[in-house]
């Protein structure tokens, strides 16, 4: 079974793809574009905007904004003010913003795909297929 929910698929597949490998870069970015902020805020922002469904993982956030602070992309620096202990505020650098125009110009290439797929697949099955599933 795929695992994709419980009871999923009576097949081995990889259907779990709701994510583009590496999505959650251009995420990190676009928020920290909006606003300089720490890692936590950014994993509830990606949820409550709709960048991401659930709550991300947050060893996987903080190691990408690691990745992205050693490429040059994001900086940080640890902030003291308010209640409770310091925490690493992060903000994109000129650079991030390059790279976020580069993730637009990818992610439309994909949405093009992937509406070509959706139609090709509506067409053949109808748009009501995944309801008859139960998905």
């Amino acid at each position: 079974m795929c695992g994709y929910e419980p009871g999923g698929h009576h097949h081995r597949c990889d259907c779990r793809g709701a994510r583009m490998e590496g999505f959650l870069q251009p995420c990190l970015l676009l928020l920290l574009y909006e606003k300089s902020t720490h890692g936590y805020e950014l994993m509830e922002s990606m949820n409550r905007l709709g960048l991401w469904e659930g709550v991300p993982d947050a060893g996987a956030v903080y190691r990408n904004l690691r990745r992205l602070e050693e490429e040059g992309l994001v900086r940080s620096h640890w902030s003291t003010g308010g209640p409770g202990p310091a925490r690493r505020r992060y903000e994109i650098t000129p650079e991030g913003i390059d790279y976020l125009h580069d993730w637009a110009v990818t992610i439309r290439r994909n949405k093009a795909a992937l509406e070509t797929f959706l139609r090709r697949y509506e067409d053949i099955f109808g748009q009501d297929k995944e309801m008859e599933k139960g998905n």
